[in-house]
């Protein structure tokens, strides 16, 4: 895994899910940093992780598209992203998560896959 891959998937790796749909703020943050009064109740884990997963698709998408190495299951991984099923097989829907045609993947931003 590139080093900048390394250096993001441990940004979303690290960072509190759980209030992300009451919080604005700095990468990082923990609850046990909070003033009482800006503490919520956190999301429950399936929802703090379905957050953890789409923030790491669309970091996965950028970095598909300009690293021809890249592999989603590692970065997934390292971004604390579960990649595999109930049953202990690899999650597919890890992968499909991405715009791609074939091998390619779109350019960031569109359905677009560049020519050539």
């Amino acid at each position: 895994m590139s080093r900048l891959a390394e250096q993001f998937a441990a940004e979303i790796s690290n960072h509190y899910w759980g209030d992300a749909p009451y919080r604005a703020d700095r990468a990082g943050h923990r609850p046990e940093d909070d003033h009482p009064s800006r503490r919520h109740e956190p999301l429950p884990a399936p929802q703090a992780d379905n957050i953890r997963m789409n923030v790491m698709w669309v970091v996965a998408q950028v970095l598909g598209y300009n690293d021809p190495n890249f592999d989603v299951y590692e970065f997934a991984e390292a971004s604390g992203v579960d990649t595999t099923t109930s049953t202990g097989r690899r999650n597919r829907g890890i992968e499909y998560g991405l715009r791609r045609d074939g091998d390619r993947y779109c350019k960031p931003g569109t359905r677009d896959v560049d020519e050539g």
